[in-house]
C-alpha cells in the first residue's frame, strides 16, 4: 500500500513499481507501517520529516518545567529569627514551584530530645500549610531529622488561570 506525498493513496503496488514513483517524485519512500497486511509506504522527503521530528522533540523539552529540591537546613535549637528567615527561604522555594526538604541536624547529645526537632518540622508543616503539602512525612535518619514538602498543585492553576483573565 503506497500513499503519495500530498496524502492521495496510489493504492496496493510492487516494490519496483513504488520506488519509480518516489523516483519521479525526487522523494524517498518509507515504510510506515511494516506490521500492517499489505505494509504501509509512503512517499516523502526523509530529511525534512526527521528534522521536524527533532524540532518537535526539542520544544516538547523546552516547554517542561523540572523540579529541583531544595533544601533548608535547622538545629533543634534555631533561635526565632533564624526560623523566620529559614521559612522565608522555603516560600520563596514553593513559590518557585520547586519542592522543599527540611532538616533538622542533631549535634552531639541533642539526638535524645529528638522531640524538638520533631517540634520545629512540625512548625514547618504548620506555617507552610497554606502554600504546600507533606510529600514525605518526618522521619529520622541518623542523626538527621527530615521532612519533603511539594507546592500545591491547585493554587498554581489558580494563579494561571487569574493571570490569564487580567491579560485579557
Amino acid at each position: 500500500m503506497v500513499i503519495a506525498a500530498d496524502g492521495e493513496q496510489i493504492g496496493v503496488i510492487a516494490l519496483d513499481e513504488a520506488l519509480d514513483h518516489a523516483a519521479e517524485a525526487e522523494m524517498d519512500l518509507v515504510e510506515v507501517a511494516p506490521g500492517a497486511s499489505p505494509p504501509v509506504c509512503k512517499i516523502m522527503d526523509y530529511g525534512k520529516y526527521r528534522y521536524r521530528q527533532s524540532k518537535k522533540a526539542h520544544d516538547s523539552k523546552k516547554k517542561q518545567k523540572t523540579i529541583k529540591l531544595k533544601e533548608v537546613k535547622t538545629t533543634p535549637n534555631t533561635e526565632e529569627h533564624d526560623y523566620q528567615f529559614k521559612l522565608n527561604h522555603a516560600k520563596r522555594f514553593l513559590a518557585d514551584g520547586d519542592k522543599v526538604k527540611v532538616s533538622v541536624f542533631f549535634k552531639g547529645r541533642q539526638i535524645a530530645h529528638s522531640e524538638l526537632g520533631m517540634k520545629i518540622l512540625d512548625r514547618f508543616i504548620e506555617d507552610l500549610a497554606d502554600v504546600a503539602v507533606v510529600e514525605q512525612l518526618p522521619k529520622k535518619e541518623g542523626k538527621t531529622m527530615a521532612l519533603i514538602l511539594s507546592p500545591h498543585q491547585g493554587d498554581k492553576k489558580n494563579e494561571d488561570k487569574e493571570s490569564e483573565t487580567t491579560e485579557q
